[in-house]
């Protein structure tokens, strides 16, 4: 009797422990790490990821600047990410900003042909190591016009990454829609604090100053990752509930 007695008591302690669970990051600058943070004033959203999540959750950064789906996958860096995948982790993947460079024949990838094929790649193998993959559609850039209409800059991108997703019934984040209802709220001019804006003679890391409509300073990477586990709430993810309070 003692025998099943301590089964039981096991069996409950390992229920008891909570779940661990690993979020793999996959994209572009505006997820990826950024070098010196203590001085650097520019953060992707990824890179501040960790602070919204107590210790069950861990965070790897796969995601590197300028890269594409097409240059991830050339360069060997998806492989690394299959590598390092694990049965029942989650995948994050966001691209679009690069893949659009018409002038970059190492990053660009048709939205309709190779973007959508390596989106597919991913979605497929992901799937088949027994992970979850969620698709997110890239950030707007701060691009308003002269009329001080903010005006789209990633066409067909967002539309592909939506399709697909619901094609291969997989999660999707539209951050497309939901980073441009957050800048179109704040306005021209306040949005410039969620972008990289630094005055010159302000800060050492930029001497003469950085006027960048892509990328995010502290506050906006983390307003930008607010919004993301936003939206992902309407899955209800089991990782969510290790967001800290």
């Amino acid at each position: 009797m003692r025998f099943f007695q301590i089964c039981f008591l096991v069996l409950c302690l390992c229920a008891c422990q909570p779940k661990e669970y690993t979020l793999h990051l996959v994209g572009d600058s505006t997820m990826a790490d950024k070098e010196n943070p203590e001085f650097n004033p520019e953060f992707g959203w990824g890179q501040v990821l960790p602070e919204f999540f107590d210790g069950n959750v861990t965070i790897v950064n796969h995601a590197k600047n300028g890269r594409s789906t097409k240059s991830f996958i050339e360069e060997g860096r998806w492989h690394q990410v299959m590598d390092d995948l694990n049965v029942g982790d989650y995948v994050f993947i966001q691209f679009g900003h690069n893949d659009q460079k018409t002038n970059k024949p190492e990053r660009y990838a048709n939205a309709y042909s190779g973007y959508r094929a390596n989106l597919e790649k991913m979605i497929t193998e992901v799937k088949a190591a027994a992970a979850t993959p969620i698709i997110f559609s890239s950030i707007v850039r701060r691009n308003f016009n002269a009329d001080g209409v903010l005006e789209d800059t990633h066409g067909a991108y967002p539309f592909v990454a939506r399709t697909i997703a619901k094609e291969m019934n997989v999660p999707f984040v539209d951050m497309q829609v939901s980073s441009e209802k957050l800048v179109n709220e704040l306005g021209d001019e306040p949005s410039k604090a969620l972008y990289l804006w630094v005055p010159a003679d302000t800060n050492d890391y930029f001497p003469k100053g950085k006027q960048d409509n892509t990328h995010f300073s502290k506050q906006g990477a983390q307003a930008m990752c607010q919004l993301a586990l936003d939206e992902m709430k309407k899955y209800r993810f089991n990782f969510l509930n290790h967001l800290k309070k």
